[in-house]
């Protein structure tokens, strides 16, 4: 049976995620925070194995206008529920709703649910209560603009939760939000890498994960395991699939950080996700970095400086970056900052700049393209 799926991102990282859905053979199309396309069972597997950049992989139940309580009702009601919900099927209602006239969104639940129920207990011939006893299937319901969207998730926790990050730092980069930063990038495996600013390690290893070629939920579970129509063997198959596809390349990834606190916690991440070995974590200081090789990539994650009392300080880092950075000509720099400020700091005009949003953060990508030398004459350093 062939779906209507999307996958949901942060915002300003939908053009990434449609690359990499079309990069896996998907023809997509784009909304503000979804990137929509077709598949089935198996493409369910492979969008939530590979995808590095989404949050989640939904099947749109329906789609329909709806402006009052009972036009809701019915039509969530027509929906083929029994091709998604087995009898003992828990199904917990999640809401949203933006800019419509059904505004009340526990309302919203409430109807939608009481809709699911009743086409249910009609289809199953059950008088009684439903058990809710069985596997989750996690449903939402989310109107903008007296649009409604009723979709299943097949993911469960969120797609960053890739499972290899056993400690972290204070403010630490979601995983698939760092994957994104690298592909905006367009860092080969060939090239070197630096995370300066490294923290948990997380750029880095995301960075080491790409480098291989290793697919980002290999080691995780996902919602639709439990699903009642999804045979067992084909997560399995796609992970055999993935395993397959692994390189076996030579890599110039190196994490740094002024604390040694956070390489040692950085180094126990990478251990966990399998690519200690490919990185070289140090204790540097941004303004003591050094480097002979050509054709890199720095991408930076340093503090904001929110607080006030903070703000001297991170502007004080951005200088020595500018400083630092800016002498290497072949490598491009991307750096992520809410800091408006930030290039009188950094001392450069980026060569562009493109508004992501770090969790609830409003930041820019400050952006400096280097101009490469090939071909490259140094071998790997490490």
């Amino acid at each position: 049976m062939t779906y209507q799926l999307y996958a949901t991102m942060a915002s300003g990282i939908e053009s990434i995620t449609a690359k990499e859905l079309q990069h896996l053979g998907y023809e997509t199309r784009s909304d503000n925070g979804r990137v929509y396309f077709e598949g089935d069972a198996a493409d369910i597997a492979k969008a939530n194995l590979w995808l590095r950049s989404a949050d989640r992989v939904k099947i749109v139940i329906g789609q329909f206008e709806a402006k009052t309580f009972d036009d809701l009702f019915e039509q969530v009601k027509a929906l083929p529920w029994d091709e998604f919900l087995p009898l003992d099927a828990a199904f917990p209602v999640a809401g949203r709703s933006v800019r419509s006239t059904l505004h009340s969104e526990p309302d919203v639940q409430a109807i939608t649910k009481k809709a699911i129920v009743d086409k249910l207990s009609t289809v199953y011939h059950r008088r009684t209560r439903l058990a809710e006893t069985g596997s989750v299937y996690p449903l939402e319901v989310s109107i903008l603009k007296d649009m409604v969207t009723i979709s299943l998730d097949t993911t469960g926790p969120s797609l960053f939760k890739r499972g290899y990050r056993l400690e972290k730092g204070e403010a630490p980069l979601k995983e698939n939000f760092a994957a994104s930063l690298i592909l905006l990038s367009h860092w080969q495996s060939d090239m070197p890498f630096v995370d300066p600013t490294t923290g948990s390690g997380t750029i880095a290893i995301e960075a080491a994960l790409i480098g291989h070629n290793i697919a980002p939920g290999l080691h995780r579970k996902f919602a639709f395991e439990n699903f009642e129509w999804i045979d067992a063997t084909i997560l399995a198959d796609a992970k055999a699939e993935a395993k397959g596809q692994e390189k076996e390349t030579p890599l110039e990834i190196f994490g740094y950080d002024i604390d040694q606190n956070m390489i040692d916690i950085a180094r126990l991440n990478a251990n966990e996700a399998g690519v200690l070995h490919d990185i070289e974590f140090k204790q540097l200081a941004v303004k003591d970095f050094k480097t002979d090789l050509t054709n890199g990539v720095i991408i930076a994650n340093p503090p904001y400086g929110k607080r006030l009392s903070d703000q001297t300080q991170a502007r004080a880092l951005y200088q020595e970056m500018g400083n630092t950075y800016r002498p290497l000509k072949t490598w491009s720099k991307y750096i992520l900052t809410s800091d408006l400020q930030f290039q009188e700091s950094y001392g450069q005009r980026a060569t562009k700049r493109r508004k992501l949003y770090n969790g609830r953060i409003q930041t820019d990508l400050f952006q400096y393209w280097g101009r490469p030398v090939w071909p490259r004459t140094e071998k790997i350093a490490k």
